[in-house]
This record gives C-alpha cells, sequence and structure tokens, in this order.
C-alpha cells in the first residue's frame, strides 16, 4: 500500500489518499488502464475545483461586477477593460487545465463502463458534465463528443446546442444505471465531494438537469419546459446540501501555501498583495442600500473613515487604492460547484415558470437564508413581510428579479461565472443607463467597465486560446468577445 500525494501548484490544495499502486512500479510508465479510481478521482475533482475556483471565478467574479480591479494595480486590467484576448494566461490556462481534467475524468467513465462499476460511471459523468457545462458557457463551440480521444489529435468541435444535448443524454445514461448492481470497489476517501454518498451524486446530477434546462429558457423554451416539466412531475430529488470541494473535514482548505482555496491562493497568496481586487461600485451599492450585513463579510471597511467602493473598471481612479474597501476572500472557503442556496434558487425559479409558481417562496426564502446562514448571519428578518428581500409575490418578473438578484448576492465570492452567465441570460440586474457616478445610477444595477474597450457593450464569451486555434485545424474562426452565446437571446 502506497500513499499519493497529488499536489496542484496554484490551485491551492494538497489532497492524500490511500491506493493498491504496486510501489515496486515506475508511477510515470502506469497506462491509463493501471490507474485505480482512487488514486484518478483525487486528481479529476482537484482539477475541476482548480479551473473552476480560480481561473473562471477571478474572471466571472470581475464581470458579475462584484470586485473590480484596484487603482493602482494591474493584474487584471486586461480581464476589467474587457481586452482579454487569445493569448492571456488567465483564460488559456483555464481551457487547458479543463481539458487535462477531463482526460482523467473521461478515463474513469471509460473504465468504469467496462467493468459495469456504476457508482464512478455516475461520478465521472457528472464531473464531465458540469466542467464541460462551464466550458460550452464560456465559449460556445467546444469538443465534446470527439475529445480526449487517443486517436483524435484535431477533434470537431461539437456546436454548443449539440454539446447541451450530449450532456442531457449522458446524464440521464448515467442516471438509468442501477446503483445497486455497481461492481468492483466502492467510492470513499477518495470521493473528495461526498465522501462515497452515492444518493448525493444522484441529486447533483438532477441537479446540473435543472441546471442545463434553464439555461436554455430563452432560446428554446420548449426544451426548457419539456426538461424541467417532466422533472418537475417525476418528483426528482435535487441538491438539499453543498456540493464542492472543501467541504469534507479531512479534506477541508488549511491557510497554507497550495492548500488554501483556489482563489485565494491565486489571487492573494501567490501574487503577494492581498489589494488586487476592490468592492464593485455595482455589488457594494446593492447591499449598502439594503442595509445589508453580508456585506461588512464580503468587503473591508474602516471604522473611523469608510471606505468607498471603485466604480466598475474604474482602475486609473486618481483618489488612491487605500479609499476603497477590499473583497475579503478566505483561505479556508470551500469551492462550491453547486450551493445548496443555488439548488433552492433554481427550483424556485423552475415552480414559478412551469409549477403555477407553487412552492417558489418557500424555495426563494430557504435560498436566502441558507446563504445568510452560511455567513453565519440569520437573514430571516430580510425574507419576512416587509424585509429587504422580501419575495414579490407579484408579476412573473417581478418574482424572476428577485430570485436572480439573490442568486447573483448568493455567488460571492467563488461563483461569479454563473451569476455572468445569468446575467445573460435574464437580463438581471438591469443594466443602467447612467454610469456609476451619476446621482441617478440605482444601486446594483451593471454597469459599463469605465475603462472598456468596448464602447458601450460588454463582454459575452472567452475567445478560443491561440495554442488551440494554432495546432486544432478543425478549430471555427475566432468571432468577438461581443458575440452572444446561443443561448443568450
Amino acid at each position: 500500500m502506497k500513499k499519493i500525494i497529488i499536489l496542484l501548484i496554484g490551485f491551492g490544495m494538497l489532497i492524500s489518499c490511500e491506493s493498491n499502486l504496486d510501489i515496486n512500479r515506475d508511477p510515470d510508465l502506469l497506462t491509463p488502464d493501471d490507474l485505480t479510481f482512487a488514486v484518478e478521482l483525487p486528481a479529476s475533482i482537484t482539477a475541476v475545483a482548480g479551473v473552476q475556483g480560480a481561473n473562471w471565478a477571478l474572471i466571472g467574479g470581475i464581470w458579475a461586477q462584484m470586485w473590480s480591479q484596484s487603482p493602482g494595480s494591474s493584474q487584471y486590467r486586461v480581464v476589467d477593460s474587457y481586452a482579454l484576448g487569445t493569448t492571456d494566461a488567465i483564460a488559456e490556462s483555464g481551457w487547458r487545465n479543463t481539458y487535462d481534467g477531463l482526460l482523467d475524468i473521461r478515463n474513469i467513465k471509460r473504465k468504469a463502463l467496462a467493468a459495469e462499476n456504476w457508482n464512478y460511471y455516475l461520478i465521472a459523468t457528472v464531473l464531465e458534465t458540469y466542467i464541460s457545462h462551464m466550458l460550452t458557457d464560456w465559449y460556445g463551440d467546444i469538443p465534446y463528443s470527439e475529445a480526449n480521444d487517443p486517436l483524435i489529435f484535431q477533434p470537431n468541435f461539437d456546436t454548443g446546442e449539440a454539446v447541451y444535448d450530449n450532456m442531457i443524454t449522458d446524464l440521464d445514461d448515467a442516471l438509468s444505471r442501477n446503483l445497486t448492481t455497481s461492481t468492483g470497489d466502492a467510492p470513499g476517501v477518495d470521493d473528495l465531494v461526498f465522501g462515497g454518498t452515492m444518493s448525493n451524486w444522484v441529486k447533483f446530477a438532477n441537479t446540473l438537469k435543472l441546471k442545463i434546462f434553464l439555461r436554455q429558457t430563452e432560446a428554446r423554451p420548449s426544451v426548457a419546459q419539456a426538461g424541467i416539466t417532466a422533472m418537475l412531475n417525476a418528483n426528482v430529488t435535487f441538491l438539499d446540501t453543498d456540493a464542492g470541494l472543501g467541504l469534507i473535514e479531512q479534506h477541508k482548505f488549511i491557510d497554507a501555501p497550495n492548500q488554501s482555496n483556489p482563489l485565494f491562493e491565486s489571487d492573494k497568496r501567490q501574487l503577494n498583495t492581498a489589494l488586487n481586487l476592490r468592492a464593485s461600485t455595482t455589488m457594494f451599492s446593492y447591499l449598502t442600500e439594503n442595509a445589508d450585513p453580508r456585506k461588512a463579510l464580503f468587503y473591508t471597511d474602516d471604522p473611523d473613515t469608510p471606505l468607498n467602493s471603485v466604480d466598475q473598471g474604474d482602475f486609473n481612479n486618481p483618489a488612491g487604492p487605500n479609499t476603497f474597501a477590499v473583497s475579503i476572500l478566505s483561505p479556508t472557503t470551500p469551492v462550491y460547484f453547486i450551493s445548496h442556496e443555488e439548488s433552492l434558487f433554481m427550483q424556485a425559479e423552475a415552480m414559478e415558470r412551469y409549477n403555477s409558481g407553487t412552492g417558489a417562496k418557500a424555495m426563494y426564502d430557504a435560498a436566502v437564508i441558507e446563504n445568510f446562514n452560511k455567513w453565519s448571519l440569520d437573514g430571516s428578518a430580510f425574507v419576512a413581510a416587509t424585509g429587504a428581500y422580501e419575495y414579490p409575490a407579484g408579476t412573473f418578473e417581478q418574482n424572476l428579479t428577485a430570485i436572480i438578484t439573490q442568486k447573483w448576492v448568493a455567488s460571492y465570492p467563488g461563483n461569479g461565472a454563473e451569476a455572468f452567465f445569468e446575467w445573460h441570460r435574464t437580463g438581471i440586474p438591469e443594466t443602467s443607463s447612467v454610469p456609476q457616478t451619476d446621482a441617478g445610477y440605482i444601486p446594483g444595477q451593471f454597469a459599463v467597465s469605465v475603462n472598456g474597450v468596448l464602447g458601450t457593450g460588454f463582454p459575452q464569451r472567452l475567445l478560443y486560446p491561440a495554442g488551440e486555434t494554432s495546432t486544432n485545424l478543425n478549430a471555427p474562426a475566432i468571432v468577438p468577445i461581443t458575440t452572444p452565446i446561443w443561448w443568450n437571446q
């Protein structure tokens, strides 16, 4: 028996797991077939968390206007000015590391299918779908059906619509397998998400299906309605707990190099500064307007001289960085793939759209309170009658605005990408018609970056990295960063 240590520098995690690896064999010479599930699964999960929790969390957090580049610094100016191109490392490494992670995930899936190990087959399918869903939402068309095939050096790109359809097919296939007949090893300590509790992986799969269908409400409304209605009618179970990395006691992040939350690790520790990300006026003003106590836990303040926020993208502000609140990130915060409250918000929207609103308020209230609980706060007064976040119980648009707005706030700090996608899908929060310096600016409305290179426009996607387009002749032509993803109608 040998203990394998998996160290992902820059992703902020140190994971160990026991395996039956023969100590007399050089691990560098192992073939994909030689790797055990217990060795390959932790690497797969940490790879997903590294990309989602660092690269995409940083870009998403800025574009979802939780924070802005600090005046006087330059680390993320290319992101905050919407100037991300085909060679910028923060985006390019996200693409590369995603497919590196998918190589392990798909190897697990392939072997599990051959062995009829339906437990690992389900886990691998959920991980494959989860990270592929984010990838296609960032880029649109991506290699999916031919990706990670050792015999295909230049995989074709599937359209975004085809990827969506294939993800649902793959999830349905994995969910159709009888877990009670699974053969071979059972997941345990190597399952860094649920510790081998397969009922939670079933819920994760169902909740992921719900997310995929909801993303299509504007572009393919009949597909979304049919899929979600079928799930509601079948009374499938959705996540009633958090899904992510850093939640299980033996796998929690700690405040030490390469063992902490990947967003904290990549931004605060490895850049040797804690001051890069400042409070964006967008979210800061919304929390201030509603006297939301989460603000004090999201952003620093000075009791003697209250700190201000940075208007989105105003990194040339001459006032000096020390006058602006800093975004608070913790080294021990888990990476949430889908949080409990996100699951509840999605169920609230589904019920509002397809269940005549029945049950939507209860799900919304529970979601808001759950997020307050994560910050050790009591949110019950905020959702009570006359509370700042009372469910409108009004028109569909009013109710959806409440759901998506609170989902946006609850995505702080590591799930800004999801908030960014949802903003494009729904138009919530609204976009301001005036600059944030204008007295008529409405707190919480999105504003074009002060130093944005797109004029009055916003970014819609990431661009394919040059390393992909230069080596894969099947890669599509690069489109402008302002070209909407297909579901953004």
